[in-house]
């Protein structure tokens, strides 16, 4: 694995215990040298995670829409900063860069970028493996809705095992180390054929 793509928030959450993870993240991509692709703010814990990479001798890319970057919220000391036009040029590029997808605590965009990206992986648009950190048990609720959408027959068991989880970081790149792909989505039965 060359390169894993971060979806996370842009604010440091009500715990230190948030930044802090991320920083042992980055800190376990820069020792696999790991090149973290990520949304290019210095701050929250997009910032920490960046941060923790660089410090620790790792390469660094943001992509980051035009509109954040006039802001002035993007990173100065990125290895590489990709300015895109679009939110979803973003995400195409960042899933172009990257071999794998971790989200971690964040709000409704960073949900919104790791679904669309589990979304793509479901359809068979990439086979990289879409795990998240699950810092602090924050994303209990969402484990427990992947089940609930499995029991349900929304979400295949095939699928729900794309959705790797783990505490720390080293035990969700040994996860990401052993992912093998579900077949391609179909929605053709043994009864249509």
């Amino acid at each position: 694995m060359r390169s894993v793509a971060v979806f996370c928030g842009s604010s440091n959450g009500k715990s230190s215990i948030y930044v802090e993870e991320a920083a042992k993240l980055g800190e376990e991509l820069a020792k696999r040298n790991i090149g973290l692709v990520y949304g290019g703010a210095s701050v929250g814990v997009m910032g920490a995670v960046a941060n923790s990479v660089l410090q620790n001798g790792g390469h660094v890319t943001g992509v980051m829409p035009r509109f954040l970057e006039e802001r002035e919220i993007s990173h100065k000391k990125l290895s590489e900063l990709i300015v895109v036009d679009s939110m979803h040029e973003r995400k195409a590029k960042m899933t172009e860069l990257a071999d794998g997808f971790i989200m971690l605590p964040g709000g409704p965009g960073t949900l919104e970028e790791f679904f669309e990206i589990f979304t793509w992986a479901q359809l068979g648009l990439h086979q990289k493996p879409c795990g998240f950190l699950n810092i602090n048990q924050y994303f209990k609720p969402l484990i427990s809705l992947f089940d609930h959408m499995t029991t349900e027959g929304f979400l295949q068991d095939k699928y729900r095992g794309m959705s790797i989880s783990a505490e720390n970081a080293n035990e969700l790149l040994n996860k990401f180390d052993k992912y093998e792909p579900p077949t391609v989505k179909t929605y053709i039965t043994d009864q249509q054929t």
